[in-house]
C-alpha cells in the first residue's frame, strides 16, 4: 500500500513551474505611429497651354531631362501670325496717317499766320481769319488724336505677338517631364480651365512621402521628428527620412478625418519613383542607450503554485517584474519610463545589466502527467 501510494504520488503530481527568462539590456526605447501615403517629388510644375489650338510638334516625353526655355512642344501658329499681321498693318497705316495730319498741322499754321496778318491790315474779314485759326486747332487735335490710336494699334500688337509666342510651349524651369499628357496632331481648348501639357519635377533627388495620420496619432507627429517608410518594391530597405511640415488642413474621406504629414527625404540614387505607396512610421518619443526590459515582463504575473509571495517595496507609481537570482523567484518594484510595442525603460529600481527577466512560464511535463492514465488502488 506504501509503495502504490507512493508511486501514485509520482505520477499525480503537479510538475513545478518553468519559467522563461530575458536578460535585462541596454538600448533604444522608440514609439512611433504608424501612417500610409505615396511618394512624390518635392515640387511638381504644371506646364499648361494659355492658347487653343493644334499641337503641331512635339520635343518632351517622358523621362525627359529639360531645362529652363526649352522648347518642349509648339501649337500651330499660323491663325496668330494673322493676327499679328493685321495688326502690324494696322499700325503702319495709323503711323502714316500721323505724318498726313502732321504736315496739316504746318499748312493749317502758316494759313492761320497769314489770315492774321491782313486782318490786323484791315485786308479780310474777321470771319475768315477765325476759320484759319479752328482749321489749325482741329488739325493740332488730329495729330493728338493719331498719336493715341498709335499707342492702341501698338498695344494689340503687343497682345497678338503676346498670343503668338504663346504657341510655344517651354519648359519654365530645370527638370524631369514625369508626365505628358498629349500627343501631337490633339487639339487643345484653353477656353475656362488651362489644360495641363506636362508635369515636371524639379528634383528628383529629394523625394517627399504625403502621409494620412488619423486624427487621434496626430498630436504625435510634430516637425523634426524622425521617420522610416518602406516600399513595396524595396520590401528589404529602410528608407530614413524626416517630418518637415505637418498641414492643418483636414482630409475627410467618409467621415474619417487625416492629415497630411509631410516626410522629406533624399533620393541620390533614384530608387525611389513618384507615386510609390509608402508605409510610414513616424517617431513620437525615443530613449536612446537605456536600461529595457522586454514590455511582455511588465505584464507577468506568477501563478499561485509558485509565486513566492505579495511583491514588497513598491510604492506609487511603480511596478514589479520578477526575476529568477540563484534559481529562486523574486520581485524588483521598478520605476518605468518609456515603453514601446517590445521594450519598456527602467527608470530607477534593483535592476541591473543581465539580470535574468521573467517574461513567461511553461509547466514542465503537463502535457506528459495529463495523458497518463491515474493507477487504481
Amino acid at each position: 500500500m506504501i509503495g502504490g501510494a507512493a508511486v501514485y504520488w509520482l505520477v499525480t503530481r503537479a510538475a513545478p513551474p518553468h519559467y522563461v527568462t530575458t536578460a535585462a539590456t541596454v538600448g533604444d526605447v522608440v514609439t512611433t505611429i504608424s501612417a500610409s501615403g505615396s511618394v512624390n517629388p518635392v515640387v511638381v510644375v504644371e506646364v499648361g497651354t494659355y492658347v487653343s489650338g493644334t499641337i503641331e510638334t512635339l520635343s518632351c516625353d517622358y523621362n525627359t531631362r529639360v531645362h529652363k526655355g526649352q522648347l518642349c512642344a509648339k501649337i500651330d501658329p499660323k491663325p496668330y501670325q494673322v493676327i499679328v499681321d493685321q495688326n502690324q498693318a494696322d499700325l503702319s497705316v495709323a503711323q502714316a496717317q500721323l505724318v498726313k495730319d502732321q504736315a496739316n498741322v504746318v499748312y493749317t499754321k502758316i494759313s492761320h499766320e497769314r489770315y492774321d496778318t491782313l486782318f490786323s491790315e484791315d485786308s479780310t474779314s474777321h470771319d475768315t481769319a477765325d476759320a484759319a485759326l479752328n482749321a489749325y486747332n482741329q488739325a493740332v487735335a488730329l495729330v493728338q488724336l493719331d498719336v493715341a490710336q498709335i499707342a492702341q494699334k501698338t498695344a494689340m500688337l503687343k497682345a497678338a505677338q503676346i498670343n503668338l509666342d504663346y504657341t510655344n510651349i517651354v519648359s519654365p524651369v530645370d527638370g524631369t517631364v514625369v508626365s505628358r499628357n498629349v500627343t501631337a496632331g490633339q487639339t487643345v481648348a484653353a477656353s475656362f480651365q488651362t489644360p495641363t501639357l506636362f508635369l515636371i519635377a524639379t528634383d528628383l533627388t529629394k523625394m517627399q512621402v504625403d502621409t494620412n495620420v488619423s486624427e487621434s496619432d496626430i498630436a504625435g507627429a510634430v516637425e523634426g521628428a524622425s521617420a522610416s517608410f518602406t516600399v513595396d518594391a524595396f520590401p528589404k530597405r529602410t528608407f530614413q527620412g524626416r517630418v518637415t511640415q505637418v498641414r492643418q488642413a483636414p482630409i475627410s474621406v467618409q467621415n474619417v478625418i487625416t492629415y497630411d504629414a509631410v516626410i522629406t527625404v533624399d533620393n541620390t540614387d533614384l530608387m525611389l519613383k513618384p507615386g510609390m505607396t509608402a508605409t510610414a512610421r513616424i517617431v513620437t518619443a525615443q530613449r536612446l542607450q537605456v536600461l529595457r526590459v522586454p514590455s511582455q515582463a511588465l505584464r507577468f504575473t506568477p501563478t499561485a503554485a509558485g509565486k513566492p509571495g505579495p511583491a514588497e517595496g513598491a510604492n506609487a507609481g511603480q511596478r514589479v517584474i520578477w526575476l529568477v537570482r540563484a534559481g529562486k523567484l523574486v520581485s524588483v518594484p521598478v520605476t518605468v519610463g518609456l515603453v514601446d510595442d517590445t521594450y519598456a525603460e527602467i527608470k530607477a529600481g534593483d535592476l541591473k545589466l543581465g539580470d535574468q527577466v521573467v517574461t513567461s512560464e511553461t509547466v514542465a511535463g503537463a502535457s506528459q502527467a495529463s495523458s497518463t492514465p491515474a493507477l487504481k488502488m
